[in-house]
């Protein structure tokens, strides 16, 4: 009696592992060591919006690869790589190229913030009803992306679901 008793209470024990075990937010990213630490922070943002009719892998590549065009025709030096990862290019990552900028999460949300004007340019928002009602990551919703994760490229990451 005592061994089944020990063998159903390991049974429940392990169905509430796997039920309440890590989500999507901490699962393993192979990004992480790579391009940027750990992340030290999640969070999730859930935007109203829906898909662009003509969101895809392409128009996602297509941003990073405009963006650093924008920045090279104009020989500006922004201090931060864009990167599109994934098997769909679903995941941004945004890596300062210098120490002393974006290593805390309050400069990580200004960076985001002001790549909100940029994306506010853009034909996408403009086809929007209130394009100054949306941020960045409405932006990164819109075309697709998934995870935007910002970094200094040191020791600071965080780390954003988009849903």
């Amino acid at each position: 009696m005592k061994q089944f008793q020990l063998f159903t209470t390991l049974i429940a024990i392990t169905v509430l592992s796997l039920s309440f075990g890590p989500g999507p937010a901490s699962a393993f990213d192979a990004h992480a060591g790579y391009y940027y630490p750990e992340p030290q922070t999640r969070e999730v943002y859930v935007s109203e919006l829906g898909l662009a009719p003509d969101a895809g892998k392409r128009s996602r590549a297509a941003f990073v690869i405009g963006l650093a065009a924008q920045h090279d025709k104009r020989n500006r030096i922004v201090g931060y790589h864009l990167f599109a990862k994934g098997g769909d290019l679903e995941k941004l990552i945004i890596v300062a190229t210098g120490d002393g900028q974006y290593d805390t999460l309050y400069r990580l949300r200004a960076l985001l913030a002001s790549l909100t004007s940029m994306a506010r340019s853009t034909e996408l928002f403009a086809r929007s009803n209130q394009p100054q009602e949306l941020n960045f990551l409405d932006f990164c919703k819109m075309i697709g992306f998934t995870q935007v994760t910002v970094s200094n490229g040191k020791d600071v990451a965080h780390q954003i679901l988009v849903q």
